[in-house]
């Protein structure tokens, strides 16, 4: 949060509070020109309206609620998501920007004797369910698979973590896999699956503009659209495909892929980035390099099983669900 935003809310915040408290004194003040105890003058259904002043004990009250306000105001502070409270509190360790500093920062909150928030409600967190993962933990994909129970545990954590790439069903986009279609770079095993939320991928499609040149990606492009059934222009294609030979070392000479190396099937049509002309263009000629972040750190082996596991029976559902 920028300064100007700090003490925006800063001031909004303090204001409203003394707001408060004047409105309160002047409402104590009688202005009406009648004494207290004596009739307004107005009168419906038999019920007199009389000039009494607030009750003491809400008059109290209001002050009680405006000290408290006050007071929870320095304690938690509203206004920086960074900045200290009174005894150490904060809302969560603000500006790392890895794992690492995260780790070093929570560290170093508990020395000092911090109390950063966040930190606390993780730590209840695993402590109350981390004996659930841990069980979960130690059953096979095959039990995983039976167990409603497990499989909404792994889609609730699919989608708070992983939704935001892949969709909150699964079906991806541009750019991000579908993860439903047994369609797979790497493989669709449980085990494969497992290891590519663990360590991340890192996607390695070269470009190849300065190789080939404009002409030799056209025919390039003119020859990949044929291994998916695409009619193009015959010469090019025939010219593209002496060309892809140094593709081959990838994606094969037949085109289908190579799961070790995480190069795409390039005859079934369907494709990550968009399987138009001026799409396969752009690929060959800038080259493509998703990530796929690592998420052992961020989530743990316990919880990436069970994530595995639903993201496994996307694509294989029992046959009476098909």
């Amino acid at each position: 949060m920028s300064s100007f935003w700090m003490i925006f809310v800063g001031a909004i915040s303090v204001g409203t509070v003394i707001g408060c408290y004047f409105l309160l004194r002047w409402c104590l003040s009688n202005k009406t020109g009648i004494a207290e105890g004596e009739s307004m003058g107005h009168t419906f259904d038999g019920i007199e309206e009389i000039n009494n002043p607030l009750p003491r004990w809400w008059t109290i009250m209001f002050y009680i609620t405006m000290v408290w306000g006050l007071i929870y105001f320095l304690v938690f502070p509203s206004f920086s998501a960074g900045h200290e409270g009174l005894f150490g509190w904060k809302s969560s360790n603000q500006g790392v920007l890895s794992m690492e500093e995260s780790k070093e920062a929570t560290k170093q909150a508990i020395a000092d004797g911090k109390v950063i928030m966040y930190d606390r409600e993780v730590a209840m967190a695993d402590e109350k369910f981390g004996p659930i993962f841990s069980e979960i933990a130690q059953q096979t994909v095959e039990d995983l698979m039976a167990d409603e129970e497990a499989l909404k545990i792994g889609k609730r954590l699919f989608l708070q973590n992983c939704a935001q790439c892949h969709g909150s069903d699964a079906r991806g986009g541009n750019g991000f896999p579908n993860l439903t279609d047994n369609d797979w770079l790497y493989g669709g095993e449980f085990n494969t699956i497992k290891t590519t939320l663990l360590h991340g991928r890192q996607g390695a499609m070269p470009a190849w503009i300065d190789t080939f040149g404009e002409d030799g990606i056209k025919e390039l492009v003119a020859y990949v659209q044929t291994l998916s059934g695409r009619e193009v222009d015959a010469q090019l294609a025939e010219a593209g495909k002496a060309k892809f030979a140094v593709c081959a070392a990838c994606h094969g000479m037949d085109g289908k892929g190579n799961h070790a190396m995480g190069a795409p099937n390039l005859t079934d049509n369907i494709w990550l980035y968009g399987g138009s002309e001026r799409s396969i263009t752009e690929t060959l000629t800038h080259g493509r390099a998703g990530v796929m972040p690592a998420w052992k750190e961020i989530l743990g082996e316990e919880k990436i099983h069970v994530i595995s596991a639903y993201v496994y029976s996307l694509s294989n559902k029992p046959s009476e669900d098909k």
